[in-house]
Protein backbone atom coordinates (compact mmCIF):
# COMPACT_ATOMS: atom_id res chain seq x y z
CA UNK A 1 0.00 0.00 0.00
CA UNK A 2 1.26 3.43 0.46
CA UNK A 3 4.33 4.90 2.07
CA UNK A 4 4.17 7.69 -0.39
CA UNK A 5 2.60 10.98 -1.85
CA UNK A 6 1.39 10.17 -4.93
CA UNK A 7 1.99 12.22 -7.76
CA UNK A 8 -1.51 14.51 -8.92
CA UNK A 9 -3.21 11.91 -11.33
CA UNK A 10 -1.59 8.98 -10.50
CA UNK A 11 -3.71 5.74 -9.06
CA UNK A 12 -2.18 3.73 -6.40
CA UNK A 13 -3.79 0.99 -4.40
CA UNK A 14 -3.34 2.33 -0.31
CA UNK A 15 -2.11 4.89 1.64
CA UNK A 16 0.30 4.18 4.58
CA UNK A 17 2.36 6.67 6.66
CA UNK A 18 5.76 5.59 6.31
CA UNK A 19 6.99 6.99 9.63
CA UNK A 20 4.99 3.56 10.77
CA UNK A 21 7.26 1.30 8.96
CA UNK A 22 10.60 2.16 10.14
CA UNK A 23 10.22 3.83 13.65
CA UNK A 24 12.59 4.21 14.98
CA UNK A 25 11.57 6.08 18.41
CA UNK A 26 9.05 5.34 21.18
CA UNK A 27 6.06 2.75 19.57
CA UNK A 28 3.46 0.97 20.94
CA UNK A 29 5.07 -3.19 21.48
CA UNK A 30 3.45 -6.42 22.68
CA UNK A 31 3.20 -7.26 26.23
CA UNK A 32 6.33 -7.93 27.98
CA UNK A 33 7.52 -11.77 27.26
CA UNK A 34 8.74 -13.17 30.85
CA UNK A 35 11.79 -14.90 29.07
CA UNK A 36 14.48 -15.35 32.03
CA UNK A 37 18.12 -14.82 30.59
CA UNK A 38 19.70 -14.35 34.18
CA UNK A 39 20.50 -11.20 36.13
CA UNK A 40 21.02 -8.09 34.35
CA UNK A 41 24.49 -6.84 34.01
CA UNK A 42 25.15 -3.34 34.74
CA UNK A 43 27.15 -2.23 31.76
CA UNK A 44 23.80 -3.19 29.63
CA UNK A 45 20.72 -2.03 29.43
CA UNK A 46 18.26 -4.54 31.27
CA UNK A 47 15.79 -4.78 28.63
CA UNK A 48 15.31 -4.71 24.37
CA UNK A 49 12.16 -3.33 22.85
CA UNK A 50 11.49 -4.45 19.85
CA UNK A 51 8.34 -2.26 18.47
CA UNK A 52 6.17 -3.70 15.76
CA UNK A 53 6.79 -3.81 12.35
CA UNK A 54 10.49 -3.47 12.42
CA UNK A 55 12.71 -5.07 10.09
CA UNK A 56 14.79 -7.40 10.58
CA UNK A 57 17.92 -5.36 9.63
CA UNK A 58 16.47 -2.59 12.39
CA UNK A 59 16.55 -5.22 14.83
CA UNK A 60 20.24 -7.02 13.87
CA UNK A 61 21.01 -3.22 14.60
CA UNK A 62 19.20 -2.64 18.08
CA UNK A 63 20.94 -6.02 19.43
CA UNK A 64 24.13 -4.78 18.26
CA UNK A 65 23.92 -1.59 20.06
CA UNK A 66 21.78 -3.12 23.00
CA UNK A 67 24.79 -5.98 24.04
CA UNK A 68 27.42 -3.44 22.91
CA UNK A 69 28.78 -5.45 20.30
CA UNK A 70 30.54 -4.19 16.88
CA UNK A 71 28.08 -3.76 14.26
CA UNK A 72 27.13 -6.39 12.13
CA UNK A 73 27.39 -9.03 14.89
CA UNK A 74 24.14 -9.99 15.28
CA UNK A 75 23.36 -10.57 11.62
CA UNK A 76 26.45 -12.42 10.88
CA UNK A 77 25.64 -15.05 14.12
CA UNK A 78 22.37 -16.26 12.01
CA UNK A 79 24.26 -19.16 10.42
CA UNK A 80 25.26 -20.33 13.99
CA UNK A 81 22.05 -19.14 15.90
CA UNK A 82 20.05 -22.64 15.12
CA UNK A 83 16.77 -20.72 14.82
CA UNK A 84 13.63 -22.53 14.67
CA UNK A 85 12.53 -21.24 11.50
CA UNK A 86 9.66 -22.96 9.32
CA UNK A 87 10.83 -24.61 6.18
CA UNK A 88 9.02 -21.99 4.47
CA UNK A 89 11.34 -19.09 5.83
CA UNK A 90 14.67 -20.45 4.01
CA UNK A 91 16.85 -19.54 7.12
CA UNK A 92 15.41 -15.62 6.62
CA UNK A 93 14.10 -14.57 10.03
CA UNK A 94 12.65 -11.86 8.64
CA UNK A 95 8.76 -12.02 10.16
CA UNK A 96 10.06 -14.03 13.12
CA UNK A 97 11.16 -11.59 15.33
CA UNK A 98 8.74 -11.18 17.13
CA UNK A 99 7.89 -8.07 18.22
CA UNK A 100 8.04 -7.05 22.23
CA UNK A 101 9.99 -6.10 25.78
CA UNK A 102 13.06 -8.85 26.75
CA UNK A 103 14.98 -8.80 29.11
CA UNK A 104 19.10 -9.12 28.78
CA UNK A 105 21.62 -10.35 31.27
CA UNK A 106 25.52 -10.43 31.29
CA UNK A 107 25.24 -13.91 29.41
CA UNK A 108 22.62 -12.73 26.39
CA UNK A 109 24.34 -13.26 23.02
CA UNK A 110 22.99 -12.25 19.40
CA UNK A 111 22.39 -15.48 18.76
CA UNK A 112 20.57 -16.43 22.08
CA UNK A 113 18.24 -13.12 21.81
CA UNK A 114 17.38 -13.97 18.24
CA UNK A 115 16.50 -17.63 19.34
CA UNK A 116 14.19 -16.16 21.82
CA UNK A 117 12.40 -13.56 19.45
CA UNK A 118 12.32 -17.01 17.06
CA UNK A 119 11.00 -18.95 19.92
CA UNK A 120 8.56 -16.60 21.04
CA UNK A 121 6.77 -16.32 17.60
CA UNK A 122 6.73 -19.56 17.02
CA UNK A 123 4.42 -19.50 20.43
CA UNK A 124 2.50 -16.96 18.77
CA UNK A 125 1.99 -17.90 15.57
CA UNK A 126 1.40 -21.52 16.41
CA UNK A 127 -1.55 -21.72 18.40
CA UNK A 128 -4.82 -23.47 16.85
CA UNK A 129 -6.42 -20.53 16.09
CA UNK A 130 -3.84 -19.17 13.79
CA UNK A 131 -3.48 -22.31 11.94
CA UNK A 132 -6.99 -22.26 11.29
CA UNK A 133 -7.47 -18.36 9.98
CA UNK A 134 -5.17 -19.70 7.62
CA UNK A 135 -7.19 -22.32 6.27
CA UNK A 136 -10.02 -20.22 6.10
CA UNK A 137 -7.88 -18.10 3.99
CA UNK A 138 -6.56 -20.07 2.14
CA UNK A 139 -3.30 -19.42 3.05
CA UNK A 140 -0.38 -21.11 5.18
CA UNK A 141 0.92 -20.07 8.28
CA UNK A 142 3.91 -18.17 7.00
CA UNK A 143 1.87 -16.66 3.77
CA UNK A 144 -0.48 -15.15 6.93
CA UNK A 145 2.69 -14.39 8.62
CA UNK A 146 3.69 -12.38 5.50
CA UNK A 147 -0.06 -10.85 4.67
CA UNK A 148 0.53 -10.08 8.85
CA UNK A 149 3.57 -8.09 8.05
CA UNK A 150 2.02 -5.96 4.73
CA UNK A 151 -1.04 -5.51 7.23
CA UNK A 152 1.46 -3.82 9.64
CA UNK A 153 2.91 -1.55 7.01
CA UNK A 154 -0.51 -0.56 5.47
CA UNK A 155 -3.06 0.50 8.60
CA UNK A 156 -2.81 3.49 9.66
CA UNK A 157 -4.41 1.98 13.21
CA UNK A 158 -5.12 -0.85 14.93
CA UNK A 159 -8.97 -0.66 13.81
CA UNK A 160 -7.89 -0.48 10.08
CA UNK A 161 -6.01 -3.74 10.15
CA UNK A 162 -8.96 -6.20 9.36
CA UNK A 163 -9.99 -4.00 6.52
CA UNK A 164 -6.68 -3.71 4.76
CA UNK A 165 -6.72 -7.48 5.50
CA UNK A 166 -9.51 -7.99 3.10
CA UNK A 167 -8.07 -6.19 0.35
CA UNK A 168 -5.26 -8.07 0.57
CA UNK A 169 -7.33 -11.31 0.46
CA UNK A 170 -9.94 -9.73 -2.15
CA UNK A 171 -7.32 -8.81 -4.86
CA UNK A 172 -5.41 -12.26 -4.20
CA UNK A 173 -8.91 -14.03 -4.57
CA UNK A 174 -9.39 -11.70 -8.30
CA UNK A 175 -6.26 -12.70 -9.42
CA UNK A 176 -5.11 -8.89 -9.38
CA UNK A 177 -1.54 -7.60 -8.50
CA UNK A 178 -1.65 -6.11 -4.47
CA UNK A 179 0.19 -3.29 -5.81
CA UNK A 180 1.63 -2.13 -2.84
CA UNK A 181 4.10 0.36 -1.97
CA UNK A 182 5.38 -0.87 1.34
CA UNK A 183 6.61 -4.21 -0.48
CA UNK A 184 8.62 -1.63 -3.33
CA UNK A 185 10.26 0.34 0.24
CA UNK A 186 11.38 -3.13 1.70
CA UNK A 187 13.08 -3.95 -1.84
CA UNK A 188 14.68 -0.76 -1.79
CA UNK A 189 15.33 -1.06 1.71
CA UNK A 190 13.82 2.79 2.14
CA UNK A 191 10.52 3.85 3.75
CA UNK A 192 10.82 7.97 3.57
CA UNK A 193 10.34 8.60 -0.43
CA UNK A 194 7.73 8.49 -2.57
CA UNK A 195 7.57 5.56 -4.87
CA UNK A 196 8.09 6.65 -8.59
CA UNK A 197 6.66 5.14 -11.09
CA UNK A 198 9.94 3.97 -12.19
CA UNK A 199 10.30 2.31 -8.82
CA UNK A 200 6.99 0.40 -9.41
CA UNK A 201 8.73 -1.39 -13.06
CA UNK A 202 11.66 -2.67 -10.62
CA UNK A 203 13.10 -5.97 -10.96
CA UNK A 204 12.19 -7.92 -7.81
CA UNK A 205 9.74 -10.31 -6.12
CA UNK A 206 9.17 -7.95 -3.68
CA UNK A 207 7.33 -5.64 -6.78
CA UNK A 208 4.12 -6.25 -6.11
CA UNK A 209 2.83 -4.09 -8.98
CA UNK A 210 4.66 -5.94 -11.37
CA UNK A 211 4.55 -9.40 -10.25
CA UNK A 212 1.27 -10.83 -8.76
CA UNK A 213 0.92 -12.82 -5.49
CA UNK A 214 2.64 -12.77 -1.93
CA UNK A 215 6.08 -11.54 -1.78
CA UNK A 216 8.72 -14.15 -0.97
CA UNK A 217 8.83 -13.19 2.53
CA UNK A 218 7.77 -10.96 5.21
CA UNK A 219 8.52 -7.55 4.54
CA UNK A 220 9.07 -6.66 8.50
CA UNK A 221 7.72 -7.95 11.73
CA UNK A 222 4.70 -8.10 12.59
CA UNK A 223 2.50 -8.34 16.14
CA UNK A 224 -0.12 -10.01 17.39
CA UNK A 225 -2.64 -7.05 16.25
CA UNK A 226 -1.49 -7.58 12.71
CA UNK A 227 -1.71 -11.64 13.03
CA UNK A 228 -5.51 -11.66 14.03
CA UNK A 229 -6.51 -8.99 10.86
CA UNK A 230 -4.49 -11.61 8.68
CA UNK A 231 -6.31 -14.30 9.59
CA UNK A 232 -9.64 -13.10 10.67
CA UNK A 233 -10.18 -10.48 8.23
CA UNK A 234 -13.21 -7.80 8.54
CA UNK A 235 -16.06 -8.75 5.80
CA UNK A 236 -16.54 -6.88 2.56
CA UNK A 237 -15.91 -6.29 -0.77
CA UNK A 238 -12.98 -3.36 -0.79
CA UNK A 239 -10.39 -3.41 -2.90
CA UNK A 240 -8.83 -0.13 -3.17
CA UNK A 241 -7.75 2.08 -0.08
CA UNK A 242 -6.26 5.70 0.08
CA UNK A 243 -5.91 7.94 3.61
CA UNK A 244 -7.39 11.24 2.17
CA UNK A 245 -6.58 13.20 5.30
CA UNK A 246 -5.36 11.87 9.10
CA UNK A 247 -8.43 9.90 10.50
CA UNK A 248 -10.02 9.62 6.78
CA UNK A 249 -8.77 6.40 5.30
CA UNK A 250 -11.70 5.14 2.55
CA UNK A 251 -12.28 1.77 1.03
CA UNK A 252 -13.93 0.76 -1.93
CA UNK A 253 -14.37 -1.52 -4.34
CA UNK A 254 -14.92 0.79 -7.06
CA UNK A 255 -11.80 2.22 -9.24
CA UNK A 256 -14.03 5.16 -10.17
CA UNK A 257 -14.62 6.28 -6.47
CA UNK A 258 -10.94 5.33 -5.27
CA UNK A 259 -9.94 7.06 -8.46
CA UNK A 260 -11.83 10.06 -6.45
CA UNK A 261 -10.37 9.44 -3.36
CA UNK A 262 -7.03 9.86 -4.51
CA UNK A 263 -7.90 13.01 -6.52
CA UNK A 264 -9.31 14.58 -3.20
CA UNK A 265 -6.62 13.35 -1.58
CA UNK A 266 -3.75 15.45 -4.31
CA UNK A 267 -5.61 18.61 -3.71
CA UNK A 268 -5.05 18.48 -0.44
CA UNK A 269 -1.24 18.23 -0.83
Amino acid sequence: MQTKTPRRGTIRLTRRGRIALIATGAAAVAAAVAVPLLLPDDARPDTLTIPEGWRSGQVYEAVDKALDVPPGTTKEALPKADLKLPRDAGGNPEGYLFPATYPLSSQSTPASVLSYMVNTANKKFGVGQVAAGADRNAVNVYQSVTIASMIEAEAGSKEEMGKVARVIYNRLDQGMPLQMDSTINYALNRSTLATSERDTKINSPYNTYARMGLPPTPIGNPGEEAMRAATNPAPGDWLYFVTVKPGDTRFTSSFEEHQKNVREFNKSK
